[in-house]
């Protein structure tokens, strides 16, 4: 290196040494910025996103259907997203036709060199708007990758700049990979609504989803949960046992009624203005609107577990520890150590 060359080198490393002692002193700063104190007032921002989560079957496909429905009745102008690999949270909306998914119809417009526009991905129904994200197929890649990337099409096509009232995102509850968990851990919605049922596996997810919300509020996120809507609710009276330990309310809690399964099951909508359950979805309409996200306060395991009969959940079981004839068939011989112990001084 010739000498004028090693003199600027230095010059240089000279004037980068305020710089560096500039950024270090900003990002410090930054880092001693107390995060936003727990929302407890009404949502104000225009557009309310709100996520959706519950476990698989619990019926989330269904509650967004009639409610976004219902929403759009009233006037409200509604985007749903289905966010679920299975790619069923519009089939009830649509009278159980199958809507082109997004990463279907990235990948086949890509492969014909075509951009992908608004219109291939979304549709309506009597003023409901509707896409699906859609997943990858059986073992060709990861359901949570295929999310982000949903999403990542999605502000291509100008998500952020659409004027809907309300943006309802289905997500399944069961998995709790990235992907799954984007809306809360980036601050994509304000709030987050759970629907669960009288039994452990549904009320255990939503309990797994109140403790990511958690989480995530303790590292500066501002997503609360909403509330829950008990779905198939029979009268038992766990989910809302839970609702009210977990400090969330309960939104609406729909009956196990044979009515609702069988018009369901033939994907009819039953959310609609001046209809026996009309009343029902008008009222979580009115409460998905207006109820503020709240920090919730997940339960332990036992706490979980405590809200059923033990005959219900096992807990007369004893736990016996196994042993090495267990395993092995045969008793294992006791080998001394040939650990060095040393004696203290």
């Amino acid at each position: 290196m010739s000498g004028s060359n090693s003199k600027a080198a230095g010059a240089a490393a000279v004037a980068g040494a305020p710089v560096q002692f500039m950024m270090k002193t900003r990002l410090s700063a930054e880092a001693a910025v107390e995060p936003d104190p727990v929302h407890t007032g009404p949502v104000t921002k225009e557009t309310q996103i709100i996520a959706i989560y519950g476990k698989g079957g619990i019926g989330k496909s269904f509650t967004l259907a009639n409610l976004s429905y219902m929403m759009a009745q009233q006037g409200k102008k509604v985007l749903l997203i289905g966010c679920d690999p299975k790619s069923d949270t519009t089939s009830l909306l649509f009278g159980g036709k199958a809507c082109p998914t997004i990463i279907e119809t990235s990948s086949r417009k890509k492969l014909a060199g075509e951009p992908v526009s608004i219109g291939d991905v979304c549709f309506k129904r009597d003023g409901v708007f509707a896409m699906e994200l859609g997943g990858p197929e059986v073992g060709r890649g990861c359901g949570g990758r295929g999310i982000i990337h949903g999403f990542e099409t999605l502000e291509k096509l100008g998500f952020h700049d659409w004027g809907f009232d309300y943006v309802l995102l289905d997500f399944l509850g069961d998995v709790v990979c990235g992907g799954f968990g984007l809306p809360i851990a980036r601050d994509m919605c304000q709030k987050v609504i759970v629907v669960g049922s009288n039994d452990l596996q549904s009320l255990y997810v939503a309990n797994n989803v109140c403790s990511a919300v958690e989480y995530f509020r303790k590292l500066g996120g501002n997503v609360g949960v909403a509330g829950m809507v008990i779905n198939k609710d029979d009268g038992t009276g766990e989910a809302a046992a839970f609702a009210e330990r977990a400090g969330i309310p309960v939104l609406s809690a729909i009956p196990a009624n044979e009515d609702i399964r069988r018009k369901s099951a033939s994907y009819e909508i039953i959310g609609r203005p001046g209809t026996q359950w009309a009343p029902m979805f008008e009222t979580l309409a009115t409460n998905v609107a207006e109820a503020p996200p709240v920090r919730p306060l997940p339960l332990s395991q036992d706490e979980l577990l405590g809200l059923f009969s033990g005959s219900a959940v096992g807990r007369d079981v004893v736990l016996q520890p196994a042993t090495l004839l267990d395993m092995m068939g045969r008793e294992e011989a006791v080998k001394p150590s040939l650990e060095v112990i040393y004696d203290e001084a």
